[in-house]
């Protein structure tokens, strides 16, 4: 704690940072790890796994399940949000749709995060009411009702979807883990090491500023836009024909500017404990505003308070989880421009409603950074949803409980839609629902049976 201090007020002293970020050599140069320059001067470390495995002589005949996604999405001028659903869509419980059915029309209403405060009404200049007339007197004729307004916005998805089950046999599939705010790759390992045995080619970027990869000293390079086109280079020269994203955090934003940019390359999607689908807009009151030496000072207060709110227990195996997973270790520098560089006005709900990928929604239950509300505010907004709320898990839910995840993530990406049940008649047996197939939110407090 001492020595934070003092470096910190060398810093201020100097006007430099105290500690810098810069690339290391791989400690395990023969196990995937590669170094990326995505920008002159801007290098990334990626792993990136291809294990050695059989081709599956079957790829070509798993065509998948055909889906019409189709909806249509009206902002009006008071806030409210009416998502009209008119194709084959696969809603979460949170619709009150039971067991996963395939319902051939529905519709959403919800209030823009923007217009919280407004009132409802879309009058701008409301009556006051009026005074009752005196006793005798005749009460004036109610004025005429007034129409509803046009809409401000109006959006229309039409198109077709085929999705298949994503084995790890299968050279088209290629799996993407995007970490968060001070993490690092490494916070993925049991999840890389899991996936890459079944066969699965994964790839894990380090975030500019984060584990090995450069550290600019410059704000605008951690903007948004900036690591988003990083990650925009890194998925161009990965991607396969079908490729899975898995974003934790700050990282599930990122997942969703690919997933909107390239819908025809991005098969599916998982978010976990990515908060609501609302544009991002740093906090002007946010303790990272203060500047960098002070941040330096606060670093170990920092890094207990992330122990904290990340984990739900704060014992010996988290601290050393945290440790290994590299987690919240990036310089005051960094820390500060990342959480100011948080500025994504696109990313509001209509943007998140366009997407018509299958998104599963993963949330620990014990998250003090993301409420479990703003999940299921996600879960109302996208056109398929499953959310998964894992009891025992808190923010860093993929490193506490990797078995349950792991498996989560598995039957995700082994499902497809069973659209035999499009016409709505069910026989006893699809009455039993596998895991795989319901499409509502469980609570999981120990991992699940194979």
């Amino acid at each position: 704690m001492l020595t934070s201090i003092t470096e910190g007020i060398l810093c201020c002293l100097t006007g430099k940072a105290a500690s810098l970020v810069l690339p290391l050599e791989s400690s395990q140069p023969s196990d995937g790890f590669e170094f990326v320059e995505v920008k002159p001067g801007r290098v990334l470390r990626v792993r990136h796994i291809v294990p050695e495995r059989q081709p599956d002589s079957h790829t070509d005949l798993d065509a998948g399940s055909s889906v019409h996604c189709k909806r249509k999405i009206t902002v009006y001028r008071n806030g409210q949000l009416v998502i009209e659903n008119l194709g084959d869509v696969l809603h979460s419980e949170i619709l009150q749709c039971q067991d996963g059915d395939l319902e051939p029309c529905s519709m959403v209403e919800v209030e823009l995060a923007d217009y919280k405060e407004m009132a409802s009404s879309p009058d701008p200049n409301p009556v006051p009411p009026a005074v009752p007339p005196p006793a005798g007197e005749q009460k004036p004729a109610p004025p005429p009702r007034r129409r509803r307004r046009k809409p401000k916005r109006t959006v229309i998805i039409d198109s077709k979807r085929e999705i298949s089950s994503c084995k790890g046999t299968h050279s088209d599939v290629a799996l993407f883990f995007v970490h968060g705010v001070g993490g690092s790759l490494d916070i993925w390992s049991s999840q890389l090491d899991f996936f890459s045995r079944l066969g699965y080619e994964v790839i894990a970027p380090d975030l500019a500023g984060h584990g090995a990869s450069t550290a600019p000293q410059i704000a605008a390079a951690y903007t948004f836009y900036a690591l988003a086109e990083d990650l925009r280079a890194i998925f161009k020269r990965y991607a396969r024909k079908r490729n899975i994203l898995i974003g934790h955090s700050y990282g599930v934003s990122f997942c969703t500017f690919l997933a909107h940019e390239y819908p025809d390359l991005v098969h599916k999607v998982v978010m976990i404990n990515g908060g609501g689908p609302t544009a991002l807009e740093p906090s002007l009151c946010s303790i990272f505003q203060l500047p960098s030496c002070v941040l330096h000072c606060l670093s170990p207060c920092l890094a207990w308070s992330f122990l904290k709110a990340g984990f739900a227990r704060q014992g010996a195996k988290e601290k050393q989880l945290l440790k290994q997973g590299n987690a919240f270790n990036v310089s005051p520098f960094v820390l500060r421009a990342m959480m100011s560089g948080q500025y994504w006005p696109e990313g509001d709900e209509v943007y998140h409603a366009e997407l018509t990928v299958p998104i599963l929604l993963v949330h620990g239950m014990c998250d003090k950074f993301v409420p479990m509300d703003e999940d299921q505010r996600m879960a109302e907004i996208l056109l398929f949803a499953f959310l998964k709320v894992i009891e025992e898990g808190s923010h860093m839910v993929m490193m506490e409980c990797p078995d349950t995840v792991n498996t989560l993530l598995h039957e995700f990406f082994l499902w497809e839609p069973d659209m035999s049940r499009k016409d709505g008649r069910k026989t006893d047996a699809e009455k039993t629902v596998a895991l795989s197939d319901r499409l509502h939110t469980l609570r999981i407090s120990k991992p699940l049976d194979k």
